[in-house]
């Protein structure tokens, strides 16, 4: 695997690598985080830097989604929480196992972790990943394991004052383990959360969904540092084919791959990052260090050639074997779009 030739100079986005290979990207400055995706056999990678190490169904690509930092970085441990910063980033990584992956736990987590942030100067955070394993299945109590984590992420939020103010977000599966949870914060700029006119704002999610809505954007924005009329970064959060709140397309997974795009071509539009003051244009074509997570071994060439038919060339494009929030989900989509 070798590095993606568009890395853009200035602009938040990762390298996707080989799983080895994050000690090696060192060579061209600072890491701030690594997030690890491999095949559930694998042994894993020894982690040099924090973030994620996620183990996922096979067959699945093994991938290092590797966060470059922009200036010299410190680096530490807070009661389990890994993190290295820049003068402007924070990427923290924490892990719950699986015998304490509950709402409580959840909730303790995320407060932690805001509180962490609040020491180290990092008010705004910019993206969010979540990984469950057994997403899909029930709690001793009956409840889907997804639904009770939102559970005790909405109920730290909620007294944080932050249930509508989440950053793009990844909540997916992992075929072993607890929880695993990594993000970056950042200081010196105001990121913009972006809905999507087509999908309700996961935050207002009625009760069928579970007793706590979820809490995210469809993407952030983050302007460039210094240079605010220049380009900066879409994050674009896990995309799925729901329009409305609904999931269409049951039991398609290319009808479904085309919603998702779809949806991430909407979202990062002209018109609709127009709408939330955000004066640049992207499109499929500027949507690089993609991961597709698909949920059935047997969908994955369908969804290449979906994706293969719809994504640029030359971006660097993850498959991943992951179970999906909700069970009639087939196929997510994130990434980055610069």
């Amino acid at each position: 695997m070798t590095r993606s030739p568009v890395q853009p100079v200035g602009a938040l986005a990762p390298l996707l690598l080989a799983p080895d290979s994050d000690s090696a990207s060192a060579e061209d400055g600072p890491v701030l985080g690594v997030n690890r995706y491999l095949d559930v056999a694998s042994a894993p990678a020894d982690a040099a830097h924090p973030g994620m190490t996620v183990p996922l169904a096979a067959p699945t690509d093994e991938v290092a989604e590797v966060w470059p930092a922009d200036g010299p970085i410190r680096s530490g441990d807070h009661g389990g929480i890994r993190y290295a910063h820049s003068d402007r980033f924070l990427f923290c990584s924490a892990r719950l196992p699986g015998s304490g992956s509950g709402a409580r736990e959840v909730g303790r987590m995320y407060r932690e972790l805001f509180a962490l942030l609040a020491r180290l100067d990092y008010p705004r955070l910019v993206r969010v990943w979540n990984h469950i394993a057994g997403i899909n299945d029930r709690t001793g109590t009956g409840e889907e394991t997804y639904r009770d984590f939102c559970v005790g992420r909405s109920l730290a939020l909620e007294e944080l004052g932050m249930l509508s103010d989440m950053p793009a977000t990844t909540v997916i599966g992992a075929a072993a383990g607890g929880v695993e949870l990594s993000l970056i914060a950042t200081r010196g700029v105001d990121p913009v959360n972006v809905e999507n006119p087509r999908q309700v704002p996961a935050y207002h999610y009625p009760s069928r969904y579970g007793r706590r809505a979820p809490n995210f954007a469809r993407a952030t924005y983050l302007p460039r540092h210094g240079d605010p009329a220049a380009r900066g970064s879409v994050l674009v959060s896990g995309t799925a084919s729901i329009i409305g709140h609904e999931t269409r397309h049951v039991g398609d997974v290319r009808a479904q791959c085309r919603t998702a795009l779809g949806n991430v071509e909407l979202l990062v539009g002209p018109e609709n990052l127009g709408r939330h003051g955000v004066d640049h244009a992207y499109g499929l074509a500027d949507l690089r260090a993609a991961k597709v997570y698909v949920r059935h071994a047997e969908d994955l060439p369908a969804v290449r050639e979906v994706c293969a038919e719809l994504l640029p060339a030359d971006g660097r494009v993850a498959y991943l074997r992951a179970d999906i929030c909700r069970a009639d989900l087939l196929v997510e989509v994130e990434g980055v779009a610069t």
